[in-house]
């Protein structure tokens, strides 16, 4: 009989020990009820507000102005939008040369589009002329006001009349461009000339 009250004592000091450490694995790891919140959830919301503070990279002396739009935009790509402003200023010049009012109206504001209209009207353009080359001189502003990006660019273009090499005209032109900060579309809309 001595032998069965032993099992029956250690049976009691093992349950005993299952029930004193199941108590302190409860206390530190607490009790998860099912109505807590998940702390996981914080986590990627955290990360997100980290990723969209945008590095300023390295800009050219010409583009220094472009810090103020890198500041209060994020993906903000001056590169993008330094080669957007070519092609832009090309096709919209090209368009004007040859009278093209269709593709200046989705280019351009009102106003600039009004201006351009009248003078295609009054035959001030001129559609022999070609684009010989093109460069961006620097930035004159940049600024975001009130939802909108606004950046004046300021171009030197030379310009020739029928492939002919001796008619070339150097023009130097400053231009605005805008977009409204929360546009996820690629292009400016040209609002000064």
């Amino acid at each position: 009989m001595l032998y069965g009250d032993l099992q029956f004592f250690d049976i009691i000091l093992f349950a005993a020990i299952a029930g004193f450490i199941i108590y302190r694995l409860r206390s530190v790891l607490g009790k998860r009820t099912g109505f807590q919140k998940n702390n996981t959830e914080n986590k990627p919301k955290q990360k997100e507000e980290t990723n969209s503070k945008q590095d300023i990279p390295t800009l050219l002396d010409k583009e220094i102005k472009l810090e103020n739009v890198y500041k209060k935009v994020n993906n903000f790509d001056h590169k993008i939008f330094l080669e957007g402003a070519k092609k832009a200023f090309e096709i919209i010049i090209t368009a004007f040369n040859n009278g093209d009012k269709k593709t200046l109206k989705g280019l351009v504001s009102k106003d600039v589009y009004l201006a351009f209209e009248k003078a295609i009207n009054d035959n001030t353009n001129n559609p022999s002329a070609q684009f010989y080359s093109l460069i961006i001189e620097g930035i004159e502003s940049a600024k975001v006001e009130k939802g909108i990006i606004s950046i004046s660019v300021n171009f030197i273009s030379e310009q020739m009349l029928n492939n002919d090499e001796s008619s070339i005209i150097k023009n130097k032109d400053t231009w605005t461009f805008e977009k409204a900060t929360n546009s996820s579309s690629p292009i400016w809309t040209l609002t000064q000339t």
